[in-house]
């Protein structure tokens, strides 16, 4: 287990606030179906999904994150060295049963969404009380996108995340130390905004362990649990970043940070951040870094 602390202040005094398991899992599986977004950035779909006679099982959860990539969530109260195996073997399943899952997200979120659905990266979500070393080795060793999270109540109200493992996933692009080549094609002013995209990708890549380059069509999008950036293809004179930030907690600066909550753009944050030269990305750099804490 983490060897973080949780105190709570009174008049100056603190009292630590002993970490606990769920009295079930399934008071797991509820509180995170009901706020699947917020703890996971995975849009929720359904719970208990029957896959057949024939596999004859439920999967936990199913939920479609930002990126458009299917999601299988499986919950353990404590410790269970099966939780990945199952994970995987409806996860298998799912990418098996495609059109089943995408008439499922056609009910649930409608036909666009269904069609942008991202089968090149299913992800496998683990929550449980906590993991084994055989475990955490297991993640490193498949080649599919797994997380581990490890949850801890604490007092009364309070839930801490903490995700342990991250496996990138066989189809995902991008690994830290792998940032995406300019494209030495261009001349001009096009060769440095694409040197300058190149540059923002390897910083975002090198923030922490644990984090995933997923290529769309439109953006890549960097992902820890859940996004925390992602960049447009560069245009002639700029580089467009989103963060995952919310606009009203930073200080915006006319043509370099903007607030784009509500309004329609490829990629995913509310925080555009517009790169035009090397000074924007040194000074773009705390904003990276808040964004990924944040995540």
């Amino acid at each position: 287990m983490s060897k973080l602390r949780l105190f709570q202040t009174v008049n100056g005094c603190v009292n630590e606030l002993a970490p606990r398991l769920a009295e079930a899992e399934a008071d797991v599986q509820r509180l995170v179906e009901a706020n699947m977004e917020a703890l996971l950035g995975v849009r929720f779909l359904v719970s208990e999904y029957g896959t057949g006679p024939v596999h004859a099982g439920r999967i936990d959860s199913l939920g479609l994150d930002a990126n458009g990539a299917p999601v299988v969530i499986e919950y353990k109260r404590g410790t269970d060295s099966g939780v990945i195996n199952q994970g995987l073997f409806y996860l298998s399943w799912l990418v098996d049963h495609r059109a089943e899952f995408e008439h499922l997200v056609r009910d649930r979120l409608g036909a666009t969404v269904a069609a942008q659905v991202l089968w090149s990266g299913p992800r496998l979500i683990c929550v449980a009380g906590d993991y084994t070393r055989y475990d955490l080795h297991a993640v490193r060793e498949h080649r599919r996108s797994i997380d581990l999270v490890r949850y801890r109540f604490f007092g009364r109200d309070l839930i801490g995340f903490e995700t342990v493992a991250a496996a990138t996933g066989r189809m995902t692009q991008g690994r830290r130390g792998q940032p995406a080549a300019p494209d030495r094609s261009v001349s001009g002013d096009r060769e440095r905004i694409a040197e300058l995209a190149a540059a923002a990708d390897k910083i975002l890549l090198g923030l922490g362990d644990g984090i995933t380059k997923v290529q769309r069509k439109h953006y890549g999008a960097y992902r820890r649990l859940q996004n925390f950036a992602s960049i447009c293809p560069p245009q002639r004179t700029k580089v467009h970043v989103y963060l995952s930030l919310d606009p009203a907690e930073v200080d915006l600066v006319p043509g370099f940070t903007r607030n784009v909550r509500g309004l329609g753009h490829h990629g995913t944050g509310d925080l555009e951040v517009r790169l035009c030269n090397e000074r924007d990305l040194e000074r773009a750099q705390d904003l990276f870094r808040a964004s990924y804490a944040a995540a």
